[in-house]
């Protein structure tokens, strides 16, 4: 085995760049037997590839070659079969599974053995080894440490050394030299032993005959012990001496660490002592302030507040470990806490007594506003209630329970104090609006002791009115002719919006003060990014929900401090929303148009707070007050439309411009001079074209049911008319229907001229449609004459019975039928005339082209020509 495997390494290995380590004579399991070997190889060039050659003897001679190649990191399994019994036979998992039945056991094994170790040294990957003795793989690893693993010694993985140059020539040179070298192995390897023990019988005779030299050296080694003794008790005596030097330096380096350690205490104790008292000492100046410190006078309020907040950096020190335990630090504590609980109740008594007193000096000045429609001002009594913005501060930090508790009188106070201020502003401008006299009383509003007294309960209990209202109006102008549409003349609702506007002018700037101050004094943060709208709020807030829902005694998030100026302007203004709906209600009671006024000045006012502050409460509050106003608007635009749909003509009277028509002239000429630049003007546009498709709608409802008046001429005249305010006004969102009103209106014009025009010559159009007739059932025109009914006797006869002052007199009593069914308001009469006029123009000329193309040659004529009727026509309009 060992030739061949120097032969493989020979011929096949050696070209390759690799070595072979280990080799195995097999067959083939199951088939017929032809052997062959398996070897396992590694390339001697870095990175080391290991791979499983197969080699087989070639079929033309006795040479070897390599057949197939697989590399170990594809082997997933090695199966042995059993790892008891010997078994020659063991199975290799590649792509696919490669049974083998091995020559020997021992072979088996050992190939085995080297697949294991190549696979721990290079690949370290995980082959299976099924049915392999444990006993073998153990074999595999040297004791200690797993050399093969770690990549330890190269021999104990190769059983097989290549020989270089120089020594296979060197065994060449000696199996020259011996005969039998080729022939006789087993001789060669007998001489080759012998020379080898005369070898090693020189090497001993050298050895002995050294001796004396070695003893020599044994002599000079004892010597130089002898010395190495000597010097090792000189050692010994320097350590002694030393350790005693050392026991002396160790004793002095631990006192200076003690003189040291007791310094550092010292620094340290110093700077504790030091920093508690820099910390924890309030000035005696600020104590006094803090207990006897005028509270009235600027100057006491500036020394209070630094005397504050110097107690409250002294409270607020961070305490070092330890601090606590001292019993002077909490005899100061004490001392500070003292201090605080004192001044917290003489300040909130102070406060207490400037709300009440707040409320007893602006009552004083109710009276001096009550004859006009302004607000009284605030800002002083903020302004000097600011002064103790910083002191509220520091409540808010150190008691937040007496905090909590002004927030409450101050709601509580205040609230009482707008209350009245506000539903007195409210009653002016109520007056103001309905005045003092027979109007104001109508309107549920009478003066009282020079005292206004209120008409809150009687505007409550409002109803729907202004439909009424309207009702009767569109029944008057039906009745009545030409009439206005509204009880008011624009002067009045001029008056009512001025006013309307005086009172959200006034309300604003007093509730963004308000709540400025509430802000600074309460020291609450109101200024949050605009991303929300308004909220419905419209829920009043007692002082206990406000302390259960914002004042648990922690501080507040910037949220929750937002959430809370809204609540607390909520109880302070909680009237003045029922107080606004109140007028709302009022103004839409006096004049349902004058909802086109609030809206408008609604939308404007909550766009400009919710500018400001989409969150604040005059935004949510005005938000919620312009829902109402909207639903007044669409209230308004419902009864109108309503009206149209119930409106009745009377059937003795011509029509003429319906009353609806007229109403919505009225109302789009108001719309449009109120919503100029509106930021509502979405919901006017919307009104419109509700409005406009009900007008169409009931317009031609009345045509059909008209009977005094050609369904035409209602139509007509009312279409122009439409028509005519549409243009004028330059509606941009009913463009659309303006062309179909002017579509509407074209259409019946000419079917009224058409239907009138039939009767003046009604034989002679007779005549002509039997001659069209009997064209359209084939007969040529010019043999139309040849017809009985038709020849030139008969129409000679027929123009005979139309003169020219025939015709004069048909077109008179046209004339005079059309002026019957027209309205005087439209003016349309000489529109319809000269359209008139053009369409039996248009007839004569039809007429003229009949007789020149069926009686052709017959010098039949038309007893009268154009410029007769235009005649005729000119001198019946100047007549009339």
């Amino acid at each position: 085995m060992t030739a061949i495997k120097h032969a493989l390494q020979r011929d096949i290995f050696t070209p390759n760049d690799e070595r072979l380590l280990s080799i195995v004579n097999v067959c083939k399991a199951g088939k017929k037997k032809r052997n062959c070997f398996l070897c396992a190889t590694v390339t001697t060039e870095r990175p080391v590839q290991v791979n499983v050659v197969k080699v087989k003897k070639s079929d033309k001679g006795d040479f070897y070659k390599r057949q197939t190649a697989w590399a170990l990191r594809d082997l997933a399994v090695v199966d042995a079969k059993d790892a008891v019994k010997e078994n020659p036979e063991f199975d290799l998992h590649f792509d696919k599974v490669y049974k083998w039945v091995a020559s020997s056991t021992v072979e088996k094994n050992t190939f085995i053995s080297c697949i294991w170790k190549l696979n721990q040294r290079y690949l370290r990957k995980k082959i299976d080894f099924i049915n392999v003795s444990s006993q073998l793989l153990e074999e595999s690893v040297p004791s200690g440490e797993n050399q093969s693993v770690a990549g330890g010694d190269e021999e104990a993985v190769d059983e097989y050394q290549e020989l270089n140059a120089r020594e296979e020539q060197d065994i060449e040179i000696m199996m020259e030299g011996c005969e039998c070298a080729i022939s006789n192995a087993e001789a060669f390897a007998e001489k080759l032993s012998r020379e080898l023990q005369v070898l090693d019988g020189a090497n001993i005779q050298s050895i002995m005959a050294s001796e004396k030299q070695v003893n020599i050296l044994m002599k000079l080694l004892d010597e130089a012990l002898k010395e190495v003794d000597q010097i090792e008790i000189k050692l010994s005596s320097y350590e002694e001496m030393l350790q005693s030097v050392k026991e002396q330096m160790d004793q002095i380096s631990e006192s200076n660490h003690l003189i040291h350690l007791s310094y550092t205490n010292n620094v340290k104790l110093l700077s504790e002592i030091e920093y508690l008292v820099n910390h924890m000492d309030l000035a005696k100046g600020h104590i006094k302030a803090l207990q006897e410190g005028d509270l009235t006078s600027s100057r006491g309020i500036e020394a209070c507040t630094n005397a504050a907040d110097a107690l409250l950096q002294c409270m607020n020190v961070a305490l070092r470990p330890g601090h606590d335990m001292l019993h002077a630090v909490k005899q100061q504590q004490q001392r500070f806490s003292d201090l605080r609980e004192q001044f917290a109740r003489r300040l909130t008594s102070h406060l207490n007594s400037v709300f009440v007193q707040q409320g007893h000096d602006q009552s004083s000045t109710l009276a001096q506003h009550s004859v006009e429609l302004t607000l009284p001002n605030h800002h002083p009594f903020h302004r000097d209630l600011l002064r103790y913005a910083k002191l509220m501060e520091w409540l808010k930090n150190t008691d937040y329970g007496k905090y909590e508790g002004l927030t409450k009188n101050y709601m509580d106070y205040l609230s009482r104090l707008y209350e009245r201020e506000i539903k007195d502003f409210f009653e002016v401008a109520k007056i103001k609006m309905t005045g003092t006299t027979k109007e104001g009383k109508k309107f549920g509003l009478h003066g009282s002791s020079g005292k206004l007294t209120g008409s809150t309960s009687s505007l409550n209990k409002l109803s729907v009115q202004s439909s009424g209202n309207r009702r009767s109006q569109s029944s008057s102008l039906l009745d009545m002719g030409n009439m206005s549409a509204s009880d008011l003349d624009v002067a009045d609702r001029t008056k009512f919006d001025k006013i309307f506007e005086q009172v959200l002018s006034e309300l604003e700037p007093l509730c963004l003060a308000e709540q400025d101050f509430i802000s600074k004094f309460f020291k609450l943060q109101q200024h949050q990014n605009v991303s929300g709208t308004t909220t419905n709020e419209t829920e009043e807030m007692d002082g206990g929900n406000l302390s259960r829902s914002y004042m648990s005694g922690v501080p507040q998030t910037v949220s929750s401090e937002k959430d809370m100026i809204r609540q607390m302007m909520t109880k302070i203004f909680r009237c003045i929303e029922p107080e606004l709906n109140n007028l709302i209600a009022l103004g839409d009671k006096i004049d349902s148009f004058n909802s086109l006024y609030m809206l408008v000045k609604m939308s404007h006012h909550v766009w400009t707070a919710q500018n400001v502050d989409p969150a604040s409460f005059l935004s949510t509050t005005l938000g919620n007050v312009l829902v109402t106003v909207k639903r007044n608007f669409d209230k308004c635009i419902s009864n109108q439309m309503k009206q149209m749909d119930e409106v009745k003509i009377s059937k003795k009277s011509k029509v003429g411009i319906l009353p609806f028509v007229a109403e919505f002239e009225e109302f789009a000429a108001l719309a449009e001079s109120i919503f100029k630049n509106a930021e509502r003007r979405g919901d006017l546009d919307k009104a419109y074209t509700k409005l406009i498709r009900a007008v169409f709608i009931s317009v031609e409802k009345v045509a059909n049911e008209s009977q005094k008046t050609p369904r035409d001429v209602v139509m007509m005249e009312n279409f122009h008319h439409i028509f005519a305010t549409l243009s004028r006004l330059k509606i941009s969102c009913l463009e659309a229907e303006k062309k179909e009103a002017k579509l509407k209106y074209t259409e019946h014009l000419q079917s009224y001229v058409v239907y009138s025009l039939g009767q003046p010559l009604e034989k002679l159009n007779h005549f002509f449609e039997g001659v069209e007739a009997r064209v359209a059932q084939g007969i040529r025109e010019e043999e139309v004459s040849y017809q009985l009914a038709f020849n030139k006797q008969e129409l000679r006869k027929v123009i005979k019975e139309y003169p020219g002052k025939e015709v004069k007199k048909g077109l008179d009593n046209l004339y005079k039928k059309v002026d019957k069914h027209l309205c005087e308001e439209e003016n349309l009469l000489q529109v319809v005339w000269h359209s008139m006029q053009d369409e039996f123009i248009r007839q004569y000329k039809h007429f003229e082209g009949l007789i020149a193309r069926c009686y052709p040659g017959s010098g039949i004529t038309m007893e009268f020509t154009i410029q007769d009727i235009l005649d005729y026509c000119s001198s019946i309009a100047q007549s009339h």
